[in-house]
């Protein structure tokens, strides 16, 4: 399997060539020169897999450079139930039954942070010290986080050997859990960055560090970010694993409601889709920055400034940027590289591209494509409903999925919501919402009262640069 660029202008590479990068040379993402496709045969095979023996079945169709023995045993390492809460990994939860069809939850969010970005980031933690250590090399791993992803990066990287973690995330725009997970850390290699601004800010600067050839070179920057394919790659596997779950045949189809902010997630569905996965909709769930919400609806895709974007009590959505959004932008446009490199120019330019009314947008609607954005008022009111209903508390990501997922359910096509972390992680909205405190599982309890270290930083690329050079 071979790895190109979303805007045309990169050599194929392997694997392990882009695993540790980035941004593509070329400022685009990288993307399988094609996905592969798996027919009924494989299905009924995958369907009896463990979740580490799926896992290892598809992360091996886009992974040929690693030994398949040393693949295997990075994988049995990372979803072992002892990591992840139980031996199905991300187990399902049925809702409820009903006309409008069965509605489920996937659970996501039972990894060491708590919220789905684990059950990628694990593995890549991984994945990663193996190939430095084969190489004898390092990597100053630089992220931007708008609540999720830091904390797993650096559960997933503390105490890795040949490595160190530059996590950027917005200034008092995260829980108060989110960042006593991240700051309260004191491994040596893991230095988090908050920045005096929003996310889009920490995004932008990541983006602009990895579009410095030269520095990046000089000082060996990677990312866990969702641009990193091998994140996206590995939460493929977890539809696949929900599909089964809730069907018995591979003549059924399922729809997902998937919360999302970057796009990353519902990109991992579109692949699974894209492979073979027997798919209805793909529902696509936003809080009040709803960019993505109005490009599925429009086919305009318009960044919204900083002054736009809402901080909402759902603030790992709040994004305007959604940088895995050009990879289905890629598909969308029969992955025609210069096309994308003109839209996005396009972005950089003018904030905007418009598809309405084009043929490829309207393939997007063909390929099952929903979406919906939710209200701080809707969060509450889900959480509310779905505690007295079904004796669950469901976190206010999950709550957006949750009430965006209503609008498309139908008869006879299970409706699977991903739950994408702990209502722990979020016990403001909770104690709105039901009127009590969300316990943390025990191993978590006290963790806003331990020591935190972080360095405050405003929106300054060259000031960056010099903090990752002072310390590689």
């Amino acid at each position: 399997m071979r790895y190109i660029s979303t805007r045309g202008g990169m050599e194929p590479l392997s694997f392990t060539g882009v695993l540790l990068g980035g941004l593509a040379p070329d400022g685009g993402l990288v993307v399988p020169e094609q996905i592969p496709r798996v027919d009924d045969a494989t299905l009924q095979q995958w369907r009896g897999q463990t979740y580490a023996e799926l896992a290892f079945s598809i992360l091996s169709l886009y992974c040929d450079d690693i030994p398949q023995d040393d693949l295997r045993a990075m994988v049995d390492r990372t979803y072992t139930a002892k990591t992840f809460g139980s031996p199905e990994i991300t187990p399902l939860t049925l809702l409820e039954e009903g006309p409008a069809g069965p509605l489920y939850l996937e659970h996501l969010s039972h990894g060491p942070t708590l919220a789905f970005k684990d059950l990628a980031m694990q593995l890549l933690g991984q994945l990663f010290e193996y190939v430095l250590l084969k190489e004898d090399r390092w990597l100053n791993v630089l992220g931007a986080t708008s609540g999720d992803t830091g904390s797993a990066a650096e559960y997933a990287m503390r105490g890795k050997r040949n490595m160190r973690v530059f996590m950027l995330s917005p200034d008092g725009r995260m829980s108060r859990f989110q960042r006593a997970q991240m700051y309260s850390l004191q491994d040596p290699n893991i230095f988090n960055i908050a920045i005096d601004g929003v996310f889009d800010d920490c995004q932008d600067m990541v983006k602009a560090v990895s579009s410095d050839l030269a520095f990046k070179q000089r000082r060996s920057i990677g990312t866990v970010n969702s641009i990193n394919w091998a994140r996206v790659v590995a939460q493929v596997v977890y539809y696949f694993k929900g599909y089964f779950a809730a069907t018995t045949a591979n003549d059924q189809q399922v729809s997902f409601a998937v919360p999302t902010g970057n796009f990353g997630n519902v990109l991992a569905a579109h692949i699974a889709r894209m492979m073979g996965l027997p798919v209805a909709k793909l529902v696509v769930a936003t809080n009040e920055n709803d960019v993505l919400d109005e490009f599925f609806k429009t086919g305009l895709y318009r960044v919204r400034s900083n002054a736009q974007t809402h901080e909402t009590s759902s603030p790992s959505m709040d994004i305007s940027k959604a940088s895995n959004f050009e990879r289905f932008v890629f598909d969308l446009l029969d992955r025609d590289g210069a096309r994308v490199a003109s839209l996005w120019q396009m972005v950089d330019a003018h904030g905007e591209f418009d598809l309405g009314g084009t043929r490829e947008f309207h393939r997007a609607e063909s390929w099952g494509f929903r979406s919906g954005s939710s209200s701080h008022a809707q969060r509450i009111d889900t959480i509310r409903h779905w505690r007295d209903k079904a004796s669950i508390v469901v976190d206010t990501h999950t709550a957006d999925g949750l009430a965006v997922a209503q609008q498309y359910r139908e008869a006879g096509v299970p409706m699977i919501c991903m739950q994408t972390a702990q209502a722990a992680k979020f016990a403001e909205s909770i104690r709105e919402a039901i009127g009590e405190e969300p316990l943390p599982p025990p191993a978590y309890r006290g963790l806003e009262s331990l020591v935190q270290r972080y360095t405050l930083m405003p929106a300054d690329l060259a000031l960056l640069k010099r903090f990752i050079a002072a310390r590689t």
